[in-house]
């Protein structure tokens, strides 16, 4: 590193980040080049090394470091300029803040608990007029389409359909979604994809017969939570359409209202 690096304080990772085995590697190389930016002194405008370099020096891939930026960048840490490279941006202001849309994986892992996915379905399709106007694209366009069950420490907790444009990230279709997280798959897009905001809205209505088979509700009262999401990328592009239901007596919605 050059230049006159020095006033970086602490850049917040999340819970588990100085445990090796806890993070995707980008997220732990992530931690690595902050702490390194910190330790050499490095200060707001302060331009990186470019990513190959960076990939060399922290033994990852181009795609791997291109992630671990792109971390970075939601954070507010750093940000990229066109044609010019990676700058160090700031740091992030309060440990809470939350400057991007966590997706199912993220809570599980943020409070440690053990998370599954069966998938039901997984195939590129086009898009129907309806999903092409909601997500801004040309009806007919190839559309990524994922029907998971998701659980947690063993119990069935939601029942997801994502629909994405496969245009922003190819890479959606030939990924195994019962291990990956879908999120960090986007940051690994050219260029990375971050859920930045999300239209969400919630309620509650009995589950249908499908949804009482998966949910593992047949025979019981309990109400499904239903949840439609329409995600925008940090360009404030239509990344995602997400329905979900919830097993109410598993899961709880939270807000907070400034």
């Amino acid at each position: 590193m050059s230049g006159p690096y020095r006033g970086l304080k602490p850049l917040p990772l999340p819970r588990g980040a100085f445990d090796p085995g806890s993070l995707p590697l980008y997220e732990r190389i992530a931690g690595r080049l902050w702490e390194d930016l910190r330790a050499s002194g490095a200060r707001s405008g302060d331009r990186l090394p470019s990513e190959r370099v960076l990939a060399e020096r922290y033994h990852a891939s181009r795609v791997t470091m291109r992630s671990a930026l792109a971390f970075l960048a939601e954070r507010g840490a750093v940000q990229a300029a066109p044609a010019r490279g990676w700058f160090v941006a700031g740091e992030v202001t309060t440990a809470t803040a939350t400057t991007h849309v966590e997706g199912f994986a993220d809570y599980a892992h943020k409070h440690r608990i053990p998370l599954s996915s069966r998938v039901l379905l997984s195939r590129v399709r086009p898009c129907t007029v309806r999903e092409a106007q909601r997500l801004r694209i040309t009806p007919g366009d190839d559309l990524f389409e994922m029907r998971r069950l998701r659980s947690l420490n063993g119990m069935v907790v939601v029942l997801e359909h994502n629909r994405l444009p496969l245009a922003l990230c190819p890479a959606l279709a030939d990924t195994d979604f019962t291990r990956a997280s879908l999120y960090a798959t986007l940051l690994t897009a050219d260029p990375p994809q971050i859920p930045r905001r999300a239209e969400y809205a919630v309620e509650a209505r009995p589950p249908n017969r499908e949804e009482q088979r998966l949910l593992e509700l047949e025979g019981t009262s309990v109400p499904v939570l239903m949840a439609r999401q329409l995600t925008y990328s940090q360009h404030g592009h239509p990344l995602e359409v997400t329905d979900q239901a919830y097993r109410g007596d598993r899961y709880q919605f939270r807000a907070g209202i400034t």
